[in-house]
């Protein structure tokens, strides 16, 4: 009896519509960050305020799925004014405030971590993997490795080397500037999602649902905040010389 009673409260929890009022907030967090990416694409590919750093014309639409409008006005501080278009009509960009190398680091490691959360999630739904009966572990896994082999890319793609030698310089340079960064931010986002989906939505959450996303954009905050403090300390210790939204 106890099984069975068991068993019903587990479908009941399954099968329960989630409120209609969080799925409206949540497609108008998936129109905003949207919105706010396709309005900084624009600028980018239309409106021809290219970035020195083709990385960054990556980062800052990236980062604006889950920061929004936010992004848009982080962009407009600090990115627009770095590109070619910019400085022929301005000369020189505006002075930076002491926390934007930072931030600007801090939001690159996350675009490895945004990436890989959507690949590893569409990879892990879509071939229905599972430990122990649950999709959460192998999300998490997939989540993580594909954070790492995409700032590995990243790596890869602003090495000078050729051949091994490029190939083994991002991985050093990735595993001594990047992975402490990654690291933190995929704990705290991992940490969020395990939060909300065992003891709020219990795993019942799908990414066909835009409450799945709309808590994704909520992780991928809070795990900007916690990968902002080891970001600084490598910054400070040298770890993180360049800075990726100026010219190299």
């Amino acid at each position: 009896m106890n099984q069975e009673a068991s068993a019903l409260l587990d479908w009941a929890s399954r099968s329960l519509p989630q409120p209609p009022w969080l799925v409206v907030l949540s497609w108008a967090g998936l129109f905003v960050g949207i919105a706010s990416t396709a309005a900084i694409l624009v600028d980018h590919f239309v409106l021809r305020y290219r970035q020195p750093v083709k990385l960054m014309e990556v980062v800052w639409p990236t980062t604006a799925l889950y920061f929004g409008p936010v992004a848009v006005l982080a962009y407009r501080q600090w990115g627009r004014p770095q590109s070619p278009r910019w400085l022929e009509r301005h000369r020189t960009p505006p002075r930076r405030s002491r926390h934007a190398v930072t931030i600007i680091e801090t939001l690159h490691c996350a675009t490895h971590c945004v990436l890989g959360a959507i690949i590893g999630t569409v990879f892990v739904f879509g071939f229905s993997f599972e430990i122990f009966d649950k999709r959460l572990w192998p999300e998490f896994i997939g989540d993580y490795v594909s954070a790492v082999l995409v700032g590995l890319a990243f790596r890869y793609s602003a090495q000078a080397d050729t051949g091994g030698r490029r190939l083994w310089a991002a991985i050093r340079r990735f595993l001594r500037g990047d992975l402490l960064s990654v690291s933190v931010f995929e704990f705290a986002l991992l940490g969020w999602l395990a939060l909300m989906e065992l003891t709020v939505f219990h795993e019942t959450l799908q990414p066909s649902s835009p409450v799945f996303w709309l808590i994704v954009q909520i992780g991928l905050v809070i795990g900007f905040f916690a990968a902002w403090p080891p970001t600084l300390w490598l910054v400070r210790r040298g770890a993180k010389a360049e800075l990726l939204g100026t010219p190299q």
